[in-house]
């Protein structure tokens, strides 16, 4: 009877042991969310077990689209897990609470957000405008050659059925490398497009930025210029390729690509119709300034506060747009940033973000060849070289363009240029996606099931369909 009821004590134990272990398991994929600016940001830790049976971990944030952030340590003892993120400047320290649930905290810049984790994958959202194959119409890859880049760029044409020659449209993608859909929080915005236009009756020409996808080239040493030599490149391959109608080839741009529009219809007269979605018609130092400002004003921080910054950020833009030596403005702009920063409170400089990590990022990010040509780039004059129909549409939620400022001085633009063949819209509710937005800042964009608004898609087909009559 003893050994019986020993033989059962140790089967328990046994079984017992198993199921504390398999609890305290946290290999495998484990997510959660955290709410930032009203809109809930998905977290998922990738843990896996490396040489010698040490733990090892990435972080995916999706709704950012950054995926394999690296975690440089990982710690587990018995139920309590620990998360080293260096590059975040932050970490999460956990309890695990059964074999699927962990409930822990991620610290970062000095605050604690509670962060629960649920075992598994973080659940796909919903993009239900995302066309489904197959299509009614034709969808061939092409690559192209710009041969002042010496550079080749590949993308899809989709070509309607039916038409012998179709009036077509080229779409350029906004600023940061891209992918021919515009590929951005799981949304495809220029995919969903695509498909409408072609829908429509349009032939639709996109492509992966250079350096991107398929395409050749370096983005990290490109400026809006560069981009703009391999849109022209597009449209010279476009007026020469069968099944299109070379006299009605338009040229659509969101956000910088429609800088890059414009710039490419001003070389080229011959231009059908010019769509600017998003597009700034202000100096670059002016448009990121009100951006700030948006997009700051949003996030609840103080008008004297906000002040403070925007003349800091005013004065820094300008050098990084003037000063030709790069080295010389960093040192400026490194400059204005501590005679800022000694006129304000240890609080004060962290309630607006004046760190050391944060001015070696903007120090970076204001030394790239891009944004120092995108400072100092003025659309106004290009855009008054535009004769051909002109469509601007800008969302009344944007806080990365703001309508208020740019609309206006587009339409004044094209006054400037006698044109009579624009047209000038808002687009309530919209945001810089041209999403139907409750916000409108960008933390929001990945949480909307909505890739493009109806409203917007409709209003760019009707024009269309008008001006290639």
């Amino acid at each position: 009877m003893k050994k019986h009821l020993f033989s059962f004590f140790l089967l328990s134990l046994l079984t017992y042991t198993s199921l504390a272990q398999e609890a305290n398991n946290v290999t495998g994929s484990w997510n959660g969310s955290l709410t930032v600016g009203g809109a809930k940001l998905r977290l998922v830790f990738n843990i896996s077990t490396g040489p010698g049976g040490t733990l090892t971990a990435t972080m995916d944030s999706p709704d950012q689209g950054a995926k394999g952030i690296p975690v440089a340590s990982v710690k587990q003892e018995q139920d309590s897990l620990y998360l080293d993120i260096p590059a975040i400047r932050g970490n999460y320290a956990g309890k695990i609470t059964g074999p699927e649930s962990i409930d822990g905290y991620l610290k970062q810049a000095g605050q604690s957000m509670h962060i629960p984790l649920t075992k598994g994958e973080a659940s796909e959202p919903k993009r239900p405008q995302t066309p489904a194959k197959p299509y009614p119409y034709q969808e061939t890859e092409v690559t192209l050659d710009n041969k002042a880049a010496g550079i080749k760029l590949v993308g899809t044409l989709t070509l309607p059925a039916g038409k012998s020659a179709a009036p077509a449209v080229i779409l350029f993608t906004g600023s940061g490398p891209q992918d021919r859909d515009e590929t951005i929080l799981g949304h495809k915005p220029f995919l969903v497009l695509a498909d409408y236009l072609t829908r429509q009756g349009f032939a639709v020409l996109r492509l992966d930025d250079r350096g991107v996808g398929k395409s050749g080239g370096n983005f990290a040493t490109a400026t809006t210029a560069d981009f703009a030599s391999d849109a022209e490149a597009a449209y010279t391959y476009l007026k020469n390729f069968k099944g299109v109608d070379a006299k009605k080839i338009g040229l659509l741009g969101h956000s910088e690509g429609a800088l890059i529009a414009a710039k490419v219809a001003a070389k080229h007269p011959e231009v059908a119709f010019v769509v600017l979605m998003a597009g700034n018609a202000v100096p670059g130092t002016e448009l990121l300034v009100a951006q700030n400002e948006a997009l700051l004003k949003a996030s609840g921080v103080p008008q004297e506060q906000l002040q403070v910054y925007l003349q800091l950020r005013e004065a820094q833009f300008k050098v990084a747009a003037s000063e030709k030596d790069v080295f010389k403005a960093a040192e400026k702009i490194k400059q204005l940033e501590h005679d800022a920063k000694a006129k304000l409170t240890e609080q004060e400089q962290k309630q607006l973000g004046l760190t050391p990590q944060n001015e070696q990022v903007l120090v970076a990010q204001l030394s790239s060849p891009w944004m120092r040509y995108y400072l100092a780039y003025n659309p106004a004059p290009v855009l008054q070289k535009l004769k051909m129909p002109v469509l601007a549409l800008n969302g009344t939620k944007d806080l990365q363009v703001p309508y208020q400022q740019n609309l206006p001085a587009t339409e004044k633009a094209l006054q400037a240029a006698g044109n009579k063949k624009y047209k000038i819209k808002e687009m309530p509710n919209l945001n810089h996606l041209f999403q139907t937005a409750n916000t409108g800042g960008p933390a929001e964009y990945g949480q909307l099931e909505e890739t493009i608004a109806p409203a917007a898609l409709e209003e760019i087909a009707n024009w269309l369909k008008v001006v290639v009559k």
